[in-house]
């Protein structure tokens, strides 16, 4: 399937893999692009000489292109903004914020820009600024969200600029990836399903839960803190979700049980205190296939659909 997003980015699927904090490390970044998508390293707030390392040993498994995923809300953005250029980086894409300060820098350096927005407004911004695509990310996604749907949100952004869009939230198979292109995108970002792939190195029960959730086993926590987050519904995400809804937790509370959740959850499949960040789309997620198995699976399905 070839798109504006293929030849912008010298992949053979448009299929992106999401910058997923803590998860998205080189081993499965470079199994995406050895797969023929674009696997993505998570800058987070993960010290540079780690990040350095990281693009170092994605290097050595493909030598396919691969992206670095910037949350801009970071305090390391401006040193791993620089990393990417001294790296060599060919794609980055962006949350939490505005890359403009970034831009020009980055453009001089050839690297391909592509912001996540959650708005009509924000995309228009990002275009303005010189991004090559923008990623449209619906409310179905894992992790921070907006509240604008995939479904909504997607057809008008691609009404409102000229460059390619890539959808984002609540895709994880063919249908999903048809449905997205025939709301007019050109490329699909996908976080979940890619949880269980057999490349993932995050702790088996993260897994586990994931494969196992059904369709009502999501949560949101943390809209009053001005930071909602989509999560696998664990008691302590209910504890923080009841703690929201009634009172019992102020923002500032919340905020320090949340501190080091993802960590908990990625790195030591803590059920107690772990945030276990997912998608909506979870419920449709039941096996641990390799990542070029998913990418090929899910490309395969939607050029089905659409007939090409």
């Amino acid at each position: 399937m070839k798109t504006r997003i293929t030849e912008l980015l010298g992949c053979e699927y448009p299929i992106i893999q999401g910058g997923m904090a803590w998860v998205a490390e080189h081993t499965l970044a470079s199994a995406v692009s050895n797969a023929g998508g674009i696997g993505l390293i998570a800058g987070g707030s993960a010290p540079i000489d780690y990040l350095r390392e990281q693009i170092h040993l994605c290097k050595e498994k493909t030598n396919k292109p691969f992206g670095v995923n910037i949350m801009l809300m970071s305090p390391n953005a401006d040193d791993l903004a620089q990393l990417c250029i001294d790296e060599n980086i060919r794609v980055i894409t962006t949350g939490a914020g505005n890359p403009g300060k970034y831009m020009a820098a980055w453009k001089e350096a050839g690297i391909k820009v592509m912001p996540v927005v959650p708005s009509v407004a924000l995309a228009k911004r990002m275009e303005k600024s010189g991004a090559d695509a923008v990623i449209a990310e619906g409310t179905e996604s894992g992790g921070h969200i907006g509240e604008n749907t995939t479904m909504c949100l997607v057809p008008q952004v691609v009404d409102a600029v000229e460059i390619p869009v890539i959808a984002a939230g609540g895709i994880a198979d063919g249908r999903g990836m048809a449905a997205a292109f025939m709301l007019g995108a050109e490329g699909v970002q996908i976080g979940t399903r890619f949880l269980a792939s057999e490349e993932c190195q995050i702790h088996p029960t993260f897994k586990e839960l994931v494969i196992k959730a059904k369709d009502t086993d999501n949560i949101v926590t943390g809209r009053y803190t001005g930071h909602p987050c989509r999560n696998i519904k664990t008691k302590f995400a209910k504890k923080l979700a009841t703690g929201e809804k009634e009172g019992t937790l102020s923002p500032e509370e919340f905020e320090q049980l949340t501190v080091g959740a993802l960590r908990r959850a990625v790195v030591d499949g803590d059920v107690e205190s772990g945030s276990f960040l997912c998608g909506a789309i979870s419920g449709m997620v039941n096996d641990i296939k390799s990542c070029a198995e998913i990418v090929k699976e899910i490309n395969d399905g939607a050029e089905k659909l659409l007939k090409l």
